[in-house]
């Protein structure tokens, strides 16, 4: 028998009232009628003192403590009583403790800890039969989440801007690239343009990570309280660093390696001067793009925009341009001093190095960079290795003086890729992770993949997937005519150029979204979180596609006969 069937039965015992005379003190007799209790009443009265244990959820305990008299007309809208500042406190505590609940203390185990996360409740066979009754009980305690609505119109725009914004950012650093490529430290040491796409592609494997990560807890609910809030912060920033200050390392070393095997030749000076180079410029670019991407997601979610439409281009607007200046800053500045002062290069790498286990130190405290601290290497490592063979393609096509054009459309191409797949996967994820169980996927999601199924349809992902492949064509069309404004480059903006350059733009994005869906989902039905593992492997196929297609474009372009005509230098 439920709780409450058994505090109605007792109430119906005590009959409709109930007398009881009592004696005075001088031998007089007073009696005290008692007023009839309801079953209803006497069964949440009941079901207040008993133990917490005997609650499917902690909601459902706060409902029945705070159900009161019934509340007057007035106070009604919709059949609920509205004091959500009232239980506002109550649900922020009983957050930090549901995850204290196990199956066992749940009665009949039905429900799990990341049910409160989802749209819907499970009901069990009484709570089914019930649950008409019990509408008043559950409007007022039980937080449940939904999606954040958004008609196409508010999602498109929210796209456009940010996206436009992060164009051009790589236009930008596009245009800084085509400088500094003549620059000694470029000419003289050609592995910092095998180098470059992997610290831009940082942006995707640890911005952009992150700001899928907090987007998620932000559409969730798990930064409402201020303390957890700034613990995530604090923790994902300090775990940023400490994968930037490595990856950084290792992305040098990967250079070093892929520049020796074509030609044989390795000077140990140079070595230093790129690992000096990758991890100064990693640490600080990351350090700053960091502070700028958590202002991002504490403004959205205080204005009300959804940070998964804006946080992952706004984190590549400056991403770009940002790293690149800082790369070739410290590059030449490490090269000048090269000759006189040699130890400098090997300074600056020990000093960032050093820092390393501070940040480790920092990342630990909190349960959730805890565990990436240990988990999040495969994902970044694996994208640092991906752009480095982009990076190895770049170097080579530079190499050649008919294809110098390319150096200020690669950083446009494969930003652009990056983002639009990066605002993909980012959704995505919000929307398994408020609908799905960690290992289950929807029914659409089931089976072979095929195309048709990221595009065709009327669903949330379909339609942004929609919008996101519509924004190519013209958004490469601004940047281009951008460029070309800026008389920067080295190639001619004729029309054969600009269909063969459109075509590959548009196939690069049309591939990254299909890769995007298959990807997302069977990281989820494997048990991964896709926040932190799928948009690195997806950033860095959008360089290596990019780069690949781009090459192979002005191949083209040459054999056919539209060869580069300067236009500025």
């Amino acid at each position: 028998m439920s709780i409450q069937n058994l505090g109605g039965a007792l109430g119906e015992s005590l009959g409709s009232s109930l007398t009881v005379r009592m004696s005075g003190a001088g031998g007089s007799w007073s009696s005290l009628s008692l007023k009839p209790v309801s079953s209803v009443r006497m069964a949440s009265i009941f079901q207040t003192v008993v133990p917490t244990g005997y609650s499917k959820l902690q909601e459902e305990r706060l409902a029945m403590v705070d159900l009161g008299a019934k509340p007057e007309a007035g106070s009604l809208q919709n059949g609920y009583r509205q004091e959500t500042s009232h239980l506002e406190g109550r649900r922020i505590l009983d957050r930090a403790s549901r995850s204290s609940i196990t199956l066992s203390d749940c009665g009949d185990g039905g429900y799990s800890e990341t049910e409160p996360m989802l749209t819907e409740r499970r009901l069990s066979g009484e709570e089914a039969s019930n649950e008409e009754g019990e509408d008043e009980v559950e409007g007022l305690g039980t937080d449940v989440l939904n999606m954040p609505k958004e008609s196409l119109l508010a999602m498109a725009l929210q796209i456009l801007v940010p996206f436009l914004l992060a164009g051009f950012g790589t236009v930008s650093a596009g245009m800084v690239l085509d400088i500094v490529q003549h620059w000694e430290a470029f000419q003289f040491i050609t592995e910092i343009f095998i180098l470059e796409p992997a610290l831009l592609g940082l942006k995707g494997n640890l911005e952009m990570t992150l700001a899928s990560r907090l987007s998620t807890a932000v559409n969730v609910g798990k930064m409402d309280s201020p303390i957890e809030k700034w613990n995530l912060i604090i923790g994902n920033l300090a775990l940023k660093q400490v994968q930037a200050t490595v990856v950084g390392f290792l992305a040098a070393v990967a250079a070093v390696v892929l520049g020796w095997i074509p030609e044989g030749k390795f000077q140990m000076s140079h070595a230093v001067l790129l690992c000096s180079s990758s991890v100064a410029t990693a640490f600080i670019a990351s350090l700053l793009q960091g502070i700028i991407m958590v202002g991002v997601i504490v403004g959205s979610k205080k204005t009300g925009i959804n940070p998964d439409n804006v946080a992952s281009p706004i984190a590549a607007s400056f991403g770009d341009l940002i790293t690149l200046a800082i790369l070739a800053w410290i590059s030449q500045g490490l090269y000048k001093c090269l000759d006189s002062y040699p130890y400098v290069s090997s300074l600056v790498c020990a000093f960032f190095m050093c820092l390393t286990p501070l940040w480790i130190v920092i990342s630990s405290k909190h349960p959730a960079s805890r565990t990436l601290l240990y988990s999040g290497w495969e994902p970044v490592i694996t994208a640092m290795l991906i752009s480095s063979i982009g990076g190895l393609i770049l170097g080579k096509t530079v190499s050649d003086p008919n294809f110098a054009g390319i150096v200020v459309y690669t950083p446009v191409i494969n930003g652009i890729g990056g983002n639009l797949v990066a605002i993909q996967s980012s959704r995505i994820s919000t929307h398994l992770h408020f609908h799905c169980a960690p290992g289950e996927v929807p029914d659409e999601a089931k089976g072979c993949y095929y195309p048709c199924r990221t595009f065709c349809g009327t669903g949330a992902n379909h339609r942004s997937a929609q919008v996101l492949l519509l924004l190519v064509i013209p958004g490469h069309l601004v940047f281009l005519y951008t460029i070309h404004l800026m008389k920067s480059g080295h190639t001619s903006l004729t029309p054969i150029f600009m269909s063969v350059y459109l075509a590959a733009a548009f196939l690069q994005v049309l591939l990254l979204l299909c890769i995007a869906d298959w990807m997302v989902h069977s990281m989820w039905r494997s048990g991964k979180d896709p926040d932190s593992f799928s948009i690195p492997y997806l950033t860095a196929l959008g360089d290596l596609l990019g780069t690949a297609l781009l090459a192979i474009s002005f191949h083209f372009l040459w054999l056919i006969g539209d060869q580069d005509s300067d236009v500025g230098d």
